[in-house]
């Protein structure tokens, strides 16, 4: 189940140049820890460009679209016109969400890639009810249907090598554990994160700078925002992610590594 939105993209000034003019799209095996010394300190623009030019076609980035998304896809797309942009329909979205996607799809002039679960929302309820309700096995499974295997069957089919999120470590505790390049586990991608070392302030002032939007429903205390269901505003005495109905780890499992007999088990249900 998947729908694909893809919008023409204008060819953009030099010297910027989009995947199909990338310099290769076969190379040496990447050294990720020399790479991270390299990028550690480097600007948000450079490990993008960076990005672009060691994984050419197997680049791809995800967007929630949630409260700062433009910032990402305001800097990666400007950079790398054309790439595709992961996009997690949940079917629990606010409608707030979807009108803000299209906004910035056609703004952007994104090549938006829609990626649905495999069993509808209407069916996950009369099967397991409101999942997101009940036990912490029930958000796993809520996760794992909604997030993580559509996410993995995104990656998959778009024959990614490399993902660029654009996590920051002020966000959880798991995030400030991570590094700029992240290597691929056992049959998956590097992870990119080029904004990983930016603050709130850091956020603010490049939205300012490009005139970009929150998301609508920013204004009104949402700072984090995913399905609505699980997201509720805060204060500004409250951690950001305090909004989320996420678990213990305030995330909803796409970023989170996985062991390989996880990996095989996901696969092997045919989820």
């Amino acid at each position: 189940m998947r729908e694909a939105l893809r919008l023409v993209v204008n060819e953009p000034p030099a010297p910027e140049r989009g995947l199909h003019q990338s310099a290769t799209d076969e190379s040496e095996p990447l050294d990720v820890e020399a790479a991270n010394v390299d990028l550690k300190h480097a600007p948000a623009e450079h490990v993008v460009r960076w990005a672009r030019d060691t994984f050419g076609r197997g680049l791809v980035m995800s967007s929630s679209f949630g409260a700062e998304s433009a910032v990402m896809l305001h800097l990666v797309s400007r950079l790398v016109p054309g790439i595709p942009v992961i996009f997690l329909d949940t079917g629990y979205l606010f409608p707030e969400t979807y009108t803000f996607a299209e906004e910035l799809a056609a703004r952007f002039k994104l090549r938006l890639e829609v990626y649905t679960p495999r069993v509808s929302a209407a069916r996950q309820e009369a099967l397991y009810g409101r999942m997101w309700e009940g036990t912490d096995e029930d958000l796993a499974r809520y996760n794992r249907l909604n997030k993580v295997e559509p996410m993995d069957r995104a990656l998959e089919e778009l024959g990614a090598t490399a993902w660029i999120a654009g996590l920051r470590a002020s966000q959880t505790q798991f995030r400030k554990g991570l590094r700029v390049i992240e290597p691929a586990a056992a049959g998956g991608v590097v992870k990119v994160h080029p904004i990983l070392g930016w603050t709130n302030e850091d956020v603010r002032r490049y939205l300012h700078a490009h005139d970009l939007p929150y998301h609508p429903l920013y204004h009104y205390g949402y700072r984090s925002i995913g399905d609505w269901h699980s997201t509720s505003p805060t204060t500004l005495d409250q951690d950001e992610r305090d909004g989320r109905n996420l678990g213990e780890k305030k995330e909803c499992g796409i970023h989170l590594p996985r062991t390989p007999e996880a990996n095989a088990s996901l696969k092997s249900s045919g989820l």
